[in-house]
C-alpha cells in the first residue's frame, strides 16, 4: 500500500519536472515559432509574426497588476490606444537585446497613440528588473509578475505570448492584433505595429 503510494508520489514529481522543463525551454528561446492550428483564425507572416484579420480579433484578458514602481498599472486604461505588451526578464539575453529598441520605438510612436507595457515575469528580485530598465532607458510600465500568472490569462487558441521575450500587439478596441515570440530589432517592431496604427 505504501509502495503505491511512494510511486503515485514518484510520478507526480515526475511529471511535475517534466511541466518545469518544459517551460525552461520555452523561456528566453530567440527563434520560437509562431503560428495557428485547429479554429484559430490567425496567420504567421515573414519574421515570424502572427496576425489576425481584424473582424475575427478577441477580446485581451484583464492585464493588470502593480508595476515596478509600485504604482497600479491597468492595460484596460489605455484602451482607445494601440498597446504593445512586451513579456520579458532582466536575466533573458534577447530580453537585453531588444529592450534599447522598445525604448526608442515607444518614444518615437507615443504621438501616434501608442502606449507600451512591459510585463515582468520570473524575476523574484524586484532590483534587477528596475535596474534593467534604467540600463536600457525604458521609460514606460512594467507589470510586476514574478511568478507568470498575467500570461495564463490570455485565452486558449489565440495569439497568446509563450515565449520570453514574446510580443504582443493590442488594436484600438482591445483585441488581440498580432504576436511574436522572438526578439525583436527596431524596425520588425515598426513593422508589425505600423499597420495596426495605420487602422481606422
Amino acid at each position: 500500500m505504501s509502495l503505491g503510494r511512494a510511486s503515485r508520489r514518484r510520478f507526480t514529481l515526475l511529471a511535475a519536472t517534466a511541466a518545469a522543463g518544459a517551460l525552461t525551454l520555452s523561456a528566453c528561446s530567440g527563434g520560437a515559432k509562431s503560428g495557428g492550428g485547429g479554429n484559430t483564425n490567425f496567420v504567421t507572416g515573414t519574421g515570424g509574426v502572427a496576425t489576425v484579420p481584424k473582424a475575427d480579433r478577441v477580446a485581451a484578458p484583464k492585464l493588470d497588476g502593480e508595476g515596478l514602481d509600485g504604482k497600479p498599472v491597468d492595460v484596460s486604461d489605455h484602451k482607445g490606444k494601440v498597446v504593445v505588451l512586451n513579456v520579458w526578464g532582466s536575466w533573458c539575453g534577447p530580453c537585453r537585446l531588444e529592450a534599447k529598441y522598445f525604448a526608442k520605438v515607444a518614444e518615437e510612436t507615443a504621438g501616434q497613440g501608442v502606449q507600451f507595457v512591459g510585463i515582468n515575469t520570473r524575476d523574484p528580485e524586484r532590483d534587477k528588473a528596475i535596474n534593467f530598465e534604467k540600463d536600457y532607458g525604458v521609460e514606460y510600465p512594467s507589470i510586476y509578475d514574478p511568478y507568470g500568472k498575467l500570461i495564463l490569462r490570455f485565452p486558449k487558441g489565440t495569439l497568446n505570448p509563450q515565449a520570453i521575450p514574446s510580443t504582443v500587439v493590442l488594436d484600438r478596441d482591445g483585441k488581440i492584433a498580432a504576436r511574436t515570440l522572438q526578439a525583436l530589432n527596431g524596425d520588425e517592431l515598426r513593422k508589425m505595429i505600423d499597420p495596426i496604427i495605420a487602422e481606422k
